[in-house]
C-alpha cells in the first residue's frame, strides 16, 4: 500500500507535524520548510508541469488573501471597539443576564459562534468570540481553545451551507445534509468539553465541573436538535443559523426557569465588578452592526463575484466576512466620532497583525494546491492528493473518513476546501467499496467540521485578535482531546451505519 510515490506524498505532512510539534519552531518556519520540501519534490519526482508549479503559488496567494481581509478586519474592528471599552460593557450586561461564568461562556462560545458561522463562515466565528471571552475574565489561551472548540459542529453547514453545497459540487448531495445532521448529533458533547476546559485547573474544578454539566449537555441538545429538524425540511442553509437561535431561546427560558441552571454562581473575577459606561443598545450596536452587515452581504453578494485570469483563473467572492468588519468598524467610529487618527492607528495595528498569519497561509495554501497539481507532469504520476487518499480505500473507509476530513480542514482551515479536495475521492470510493456515497460524504463533512478545532488558519486568526503569537502548540493541546474523541465517536457511528 504505501510504495514510494506514496510515502514521498505523506512525508511532508510527517515534516510538518514534526517541526511544529517536536522541534517546536514557530508555524511560519514549518509552514515554509513544508512547501519548499514537496517543491523540491514536486519539480524532481512527479516533474510537475512549469506552468502548474507557478499558478500553485498563485492559487495559494489568492486562497490567503481572501483569509487576510478576514484577519485585516477582525483586527480593525476589535481594536476600534477596545478603544471605546465596548467589550468591557459586553461582558457587564451578560453579568445581568447570568453572573455564572459557565453559563455566560458557553452562551458566547457555542450560540453565539454556531450563528455566526452560519451567517459568515471563513473562520469568522473565534474572531468575534475569543476577545469577548478574554473580556469576561477567561485567560487567553484557554478563550482561544474554548473559541476554537464553538466553532465546530456548525460547521457542517457553515456559511449558508457552503461545506455541502459549494465542498461538493458535481456530487449527488439530495440527502446528505439529513444525514450529516443526524451523525453530527455528536456534536452535543462540545458545550461539555467547554465545560472541563473552562473549569480545569480552578481550586474546585469537579465540583464547578459537575455542577455544569447540566446546563452545557442541555446546551448541546438545544443546538443539535433543531438542526436536525430544519436540515430534513430546509436543506443544508439554515440549521446553524436557525438552531442556533432556537437554541438559544430554549437555554434563555430554561435559564430564566432555574432549570439546567448551575446552583452556584461563580464568577471568574471573584469580587471584581465591572461598572458599565455606556447603555446596552450601544454597548451591542457594534456587533448588530456587523450581522446585519453579514447577513446582508451573504444575501446580496453571496453569488457575486470576479473572475481573476493570471495564469489560472480564480473566482474572488465578492461576500468577504472581513470587508463586513471594516465597514461596521468605520461607522462604529463614526457614531461614536472617534479622531482620525485611531482610524489609522487600528489600520496600521491590524495591518501588522495580519501579514504573519497571511504568510503561513499562504504557504500552506500552495502546498495543498502543488498536491492537487502535481498530476500535471511529466512523470506520468498520479496528483500526491490522491496516492495520500488511496491509501484509505479500505474496508474501513467509515471510520477513517472522518479523519481525513478533518485533516483536510487542519491544513486548508476550512472544511469547504477539505471536501473540494477529498469529495470526489470520498464518491469513488464509496462507489467502489458498495457503500452508500452520501453517508461517506456526511462522514467526511462531520470529520471536516470537527477539524476545524484545529484548523491552523483559524488558529493564527484568533491569536491576532487576542494579540498573542506562537501559541499553537498550547492551544493544540487544549483542543485535541475533544477533536480526536468526536472524530472517534463519528467513525465509530459511520461504521455502525455502514455494517449494521
Amino acid at each position: 500500500m504505501f510504495n514510494l510515490p506514496v510515502l514521498l506524498s505523506i512525508i511532508p505532512f510527517l515534516v510538518f507535524i514534526i517541526l511544529l510539534l517536536w522541534v517546536k519552531t514557530s508555524l511560519l518556519r514549518a509552514s515554509v520548510i513544508t512547501v519548499a520540501l514537496f517543491t523540491f519534490l514536486a519539480i524532481f519526482y512527479w516533474q510537475i508541469l512549469p506552468v502548474s508549479l507557478l499558478s500553485s503559488y498563485i492559487k495559494g496567494f489568492f486562497v490567503a488573501f481572501d483569509i487576510f481581509i478576514i484577519i485585516f478586519g477582525a483586527i480593525f474592528f476589535l481594536g476600534i471597539l477596545k478603544d471605546l471599552n465596548v467589550i468591557k460593557n459586553i461582558s457587564y450586561y451578560l453579568e445581568h443576564f447570568s453572573k455564572d461564568y459557565r453559563v455566560q461562556i458557553i452562551i458566547l462560545a457555542w450560540f453565539f459562534e454556531n450563528f455566526i458561522e452560519g451567517t459568515a463562515g471563513f473562520g469568522t466565528p473565534v474572531a468575534v468570540v475569543a476577545p469577548l471571552l478574554v473580556g469576561l475574565g477567561l485567560p487567553v489561551i484557554k478563550a482561544l481553545v474554548v473559541a476554537l472548540l464553538g466553532n465546530s459542529a456548525s460547521v457542517v453547514f457553515g456559511a449558508a451551507g457552503a461545506p455541502i453545497r459549494i465542498g461538493f459540487a458535481g456530487l449527488d448531495i439530495s440527502s446528505v445534509p439529513y444525514i450529516s445532521s443526524l451523525i453530527n448529533c455528536v456534536g452535543f458533547i462540545v458545550p461539555v468539553f467547554m465545560l472541563w476546559i473552562i473549569t480545569s485547573g480552578r481550586v474546585n474544578e469537579k465540583k464547578e465541573f459537575f455542577g455544569g454539566l447540566g446546563f452545557a449537555i442541555w446546551s448541546g441538545i438545544a443546538f443539535v436538535a433543531p438542526s436536525v429538524l430544519v436540515a430534513a425540511f430546509m436543506g443544508q442553509e439554515f440549521p446553524s443559523i436557525i438552531g442556533s437561535i432556537i437554541g438559544l431561546l430554549l437555554v434563555m427560558f430554561s435559564t430564566k426557569l432555574n432549570i439546567f441552571k448551575p446552583k452556584d454562581v461563580l464568577s471568574l473575577r471573584g469580587e471584581e465588578k465591572i461598572e458599565k459606561t455606556m447603555p446596552a443598545f450601544k454597548a451591542f450596536l457594534p456587533y448588530g452592526l456587523l450581522i446585519v452587515f453579514l447577513i446582508l452581504g451573504k444575501i446580496f453578494l453571496g453569488n457575486s463575484s470576479v473572475n481573476i485570469s493570471l495564469i489560472i483563473n480564480h473566482v474572488f467572492n465578492l461576500f468577504n466576512p472581513g470587508f463586513a468588519f471594516i465597514i461596521a468598524g468605520l461607522i462604529t467610529a463614526f457614531i461614536w466620532r472617534r479622531k482620525k487618527e485611531i482610524l489609522s492607528f487600528s489600520m496600521a495595528n491590524a495591518l501588522k497583525g495580519a501579514v504573519g498569519p497571511f504568510l503561513v497561509i499562504v504557504s500552506m495554501s500552495a502546498f495543498v494546491q502543488l498536491m492537487i497539481n502535481s498530476s500535471q507532469n511529466y512523470s506520468g504520476l498520479p496528483a500526491a492528493i490522491t496516492l495520500v487518499a488511496k491509501a484509505f480505500e479500505t474496508s474501513w473507509l467509515p471510520f477513517f473518513a472522518p479523519f481525513i476530513g478533518a485533516f483536510g480542514a487542519f491544513i486548508t482551515g476550512s472544511a469547504t476546501v477539505s471536501n473540494i479536495m477529498f469529495g470526489n475521492f470520498f464518491s469513488v470510493a464509496g462507489q467502489a467499496l458498495g457503500f452508500s456515497v452520501a453517508v461517506i460524504l456526511s462522514l467526511g463533512v462531520v470529520g471536516g467540521s470537527a477539524g476545524n478545532m484545529i484548523a491552523l488558519a483559524d488558529m493564527l486568526s484568533g491569536e491576532a485578535v487576542v494579540g498573542v503569537k506562537n501559541k499553537e502548540r498550547e492551544i493544540l493541546k487544549g483542543v485535541f482531546i475533544p477533536c480526536m474523541v468526536y472524530l472517534l465517536l463519528v467513525g465509530i457511528i459511520g461504521m455502525i451505519i455502514i455494517y449494521i
